[in-house]
């Protein structure tokens, strides 16, 4: 029988947590470490797994044999976590987002291909759970086989992000540019730009405007609207919230063949008779419309668990020629996404891609300079069941 690979998780609150809930159930990974900056939750996570406890992720390094780190710690020590993994030849699976800026992500992406330098089968891999849900991965084959040609535009609305005060006050760290670096376009919104980019690819042009605290008691946006300008033409409408309730996940991609749109967990899709611009073109009616019809598409569901993630990345650490699910250099182009709605919004101008990164990093630690925020800190910071917050 193969030995266990052995993981540590870096960082248990919520969804650091979730994560040792999955592998001390797993067959092929086995929990040898906690790391917490706080010494009681790191003591009281290890005591109930029987491993030890860590305060210092380097000691941790330095001390354990390990296959691989979990990274679930606040959004900033991602980069310096994953890049003395790397150092170490441990192979990296980081929570999202990849890190709060796109210059740290490159950092990070740049110390990974360094490090296979000298560790030629390093794996490093990213939380992005929601592109094995059955509805994205039949939305990605259906756009790749052509089922929609050339795509005109791409609208999401997704305002079922909703959190409370009480959640942004259950921690010191939650909304604020100092401790999380952002609001919901890096704590909430990661998944989304990252499907949006993996079904669609990046825009050429962002503009952003980002509301700052409308909602609720914070200094980061509570509410965002965006509109990408694709190389192609297609256009691009991003829409979200972390107030609405009831809200809407309600994705449309429109194509000169049809129009899919996603909602409910359903694939509607009103293919055309014809291609919707040659019928344009060539009809000699004033008022005609393309003749088609609406089809619910069937696909696989189920997908969307996190552990699919985490066996997919202990998969290939065993074996280099294992898909991953998300690949972690992947994750700067969601990221840049994030970050260039933010900036365009900062600035009030429209923005291109690739994103100047050392404007944004100016402009974001200006923000942190000057910050006069009070945080209210009324939880206890105290580790609850993230379960029913996770998009289906």
């Amino acid at each position: 029988m193969t030995d266990k690979l052995k993981f540590a998780v870096i960082g248990v609150g919520i969804m650091g947590s979730s994560h040792v809930r999955d592998i001390s159930k797993s067959d092929d990974i086995a929990l040898a470490a906690i790391c917490d900056i706080d010494p009681q939750r790191a003591q009281a996570a290890a005591a109930a797994h029987g491993v030890p406890a860590y305060t210092d992720y380097r000691e941790m390094m330095e001390k354990e044999k390990l296959d691989g780190v979990m990274i679930a710690t606040p959004h900033y020590f991602h980069t310096p976590i994953a890049i003395e993994a790397m150092l170490h030849g441990i192979n990296v699976l980081s929570e999202k987002p990849e890190a709060v800026t796109v210059k740290d992500a490159h950092s990070m992406n740049d110390a990974y291909e360094e490090a296979k330098q000298k560790f030629p089968n390093l794996v490093f891999a990213i939380m992005f759970q929601n592109r094995t849900f059955g509805v994205y991965a039949k939305l990605k084959e259906m756009i790749e086989a052509g089922e929609l040609g050339n795509l005109v535009r791409t609208t999401w609305l997704v305002t079922d992000w909703f959190r409370s005060q009480a959640y942004y006050d259950n921690g010191g760290w939650r909304a604020t540019w100092r401790g999380e670096g952002g609001g919901v376009l890096l704590n909430q919104c990661p998944h989304n730009l990252d499907l949006y980019q993996w079904l669609v690819g990046l825009p050429k042009k962002v503009t952003g405007f980002a509301a700052i605290g409308k909602y609720h008691n914070i200094e980061v946006e509570d509410e965002v609207t965006a509109f990408f300008q694709h190389e192609n033409g297609m256009v691009g409408h991003f829409v979200t919230s972390t107030a609405e309730s009831p809200g809407t996940n309600r994705l449309e991609i429109v194509g000169e063949k049809g129009k899919v749109v996603v909602e409910g967990g359903k694939i509607l899709f009103t293919r055309n008779e014809m291609p919707m611009l040659e019928f344009l073109r060539t009809t000699p009616e004033l008022f005609a419309k393309v003749p088609n019809e609406t089809v619910e598409i069937p696909y696989e569901k189920g997908g969307g668990a996190h552990i699919i993630v985490t066996e997919k990345f202990a998969a290939a650490i065993r074996n280099p020629a294992s898909a991953l699910v998300a690949e972690g250099p992947e994750g700067i182009r969601g990221l840049s996404l994030s970050n260039a709605i933010m900036l365009s919004s900062w600035t009030g101008q429209t923005v291109e891609l690739p994103l100047d990164e050392d404007l944004y990093e100016k402009k974001l630690q200006a923000l942190i300079a000057t910050s006069r925020f009070q945080k209210t800190v009324t939880g206890s910071g105290a580790v609850a069941d993230v379960t029913s917050s996770f998009q289906k």
